[in-house]
């Protein structure tokens, strides 16, 4: 499931605004021709300082305002690769909203979509690594919110980076599924239709697959294996709970005190199993957190300097 081919791949380069476009096509079926290709906005200095590969949220009206932050990092000498994720922007099919494909209660459709997003990630690191300024020592991830969620996996599976920043995000889809106001649909699919594990409700949930998660992946998964072969249930093959302690770079978490999007047991959860995390806290929500911008990259420069 988390693994692929490493091999060479062929991408398109142009111009676009500001930025650069990667276009390459992805290494999976995919049943929507929008998303048969990886789209990378790159920001590019002259001189380049490092690599920071950014992850966006879900949704297609923040990735305009998070690209500011691979133009801060740019003005220091930092090469930039914001990872247009799946279903995302030009990614979208035809009658969906960006992200949308990622809702659901079917855990067996979740994993296959949340392990092509990491794919489309370490494939972009494969072509960042090819760049004839590339330095292995200075790869970093920076993932907000939905992207966070992606960059905790991603870490997990791939130590060419160095640290990782993950903002507003969290892990324990108990607490996502059930509590987050931007997953009603997903509860309302439980409550309807639920799925094949008998999953309808918040109780079903606790009863018989994460009455203690935490727990259950402290004592159970001691390699990336155990998280497809000793989970009780595929949720946990995608939940960055389950990927948290096999991140051992070091990692800057910002969370923010008044983040409703993400709730706080969910960002408790995930910082209680990452072994070398720094906690920051901003007095923000979810979507306010783009206030602080200038002074959260400010905070990211100096961490991974």
């Amino acid at each position: 499931m988390y693994m692929y081919k490493k091999e060479n791949i062929n991408f398109d380069k142009y111009n676009e605004n500001d930025y650069t476009v990667l276009k390459f096509p992805v290494n999976y079926n995919t049943n929507y021709d929008e998303n048969k290709n990886v789209y990378v906005h790159l920001f590019e200095p002259k001189k380049v300082n490092g690599d920071i590969v950014f992850l966006h949220g879900i949704g297609n009206t923040n990735i305009p305002y998070l690209e500011w932050y691979a133009r801060y990092f740019k003005k220091f000498n930092y090469r930039t690769s914001v990872v247009i994720l799946p279903y995302h922007l030009q990614r979208t099919p035809k009658g969906y909203n960006g992200g949308d494909l990622f809702y659901s209660a079917n855990p067996d459709k979740c994993v296959v979509e949340f392990h092509n997003a990491v794919k489309d990630v370490r494939r972009t690191i494969d072509i960042i690594e090819n760049f004839n300024d590339y330095n292995p020592n200075k790869l970093y991830l920076v993932g907000v919110s939905f992207g966070g969620i992606i960059g905790t996996m991603t870490l997990a599976l791939d130590k060419r980076i160095k640290k990782g920043v993950l903002m507003i995000t969290g892990g324990n889809w108990r607490w996502i599924n059930f509590h987050s106001p931007y997953t009603e649909v997903i509860r309302k699919e439980y409550y309807t239709i639920g799925n094949s594990y008998g999953c309808n409700s918040e109780k079903f949930c606790i009863e018989n697959f994460r009455k203690n998660a935490v727990d259950f992946v402290l004592n159970n998964f001691k390699t990336i294996d155990d998280i497809f072969d000793k989970a009780p249930i595929p949720c946990y093959s995608y939940d960055p709970i389950s990927f948290a302690k096999f991140v051992d770079q070091p990692i800057l978490l910002i969370r923010g005190i008044f983040d409703k999007v993400i709730p706080k047991e969910a960002t408790d959860d995930l910082i209680s199993l990452l072994p070398n995390v720094i906690v920051d806290k901003i007095p923000t929500g979810h979507k306010s957190s783009i206030l602080f911008k200038n002074i959260l990259s400010k905070k990211i420069i100096n961490f991974i300097n």
